[in-house]
């Protein structure tokens, strides 16, 4: 797996819940500019997922299994937008408090992925 773009997205995941979390402290739901926050960190994600199924179309294997890796690729895909999607739901600081979890579990994900492809 491309280790440079795991860690980018994976900072960028958590710069994300920070700030979404800084909104949530303040009393502030998600604004217009939250959301191109959350844009950019999932089009992160989807550049990783392009790159793992090309990785995979190679030939390159993941230590952990490919069914894996390709569940933990589709699930980091969509957390972000699942989260602002929920954002939306809720127009409270809930929504932010949503989205900086969203966050997260990215980020956790992304240790993840690195763990599962033999990093």
């Amino acid at each position: 797996m491309f280790d440079a773009l795991t860690l980018v997205t994976g900072v960028a995941a958590l710069l994300l819940a920070a700030w979404c979390g800084w909104a949530a402290y303040r009393d502030q739901p998600t604004k217009d500019w939250h959301f191109i926050g959350m844009a950019v960190v999932t089009l992160l994600a989807l550049v990783q997922l392009v790159v793992g199924i090309v990785q995979l179309a190679r030939g390159e294997k993941p230590e952990q299994g490919t069914t894996i890796f390709v569940a933990y690729l589709l699930g980091s895909f969509a957390c972000v937008p699942a989260a602002g999607f929920m954002s939306l739901a809720e127009r409270s600081k809930w929504g932010s408090v949503t989205v900086a979890a969203g966050g997260v579990v990215l980020a956790v994900l992304e240790v993840r992925l690195y763990d599962i492809w033999g990093g």
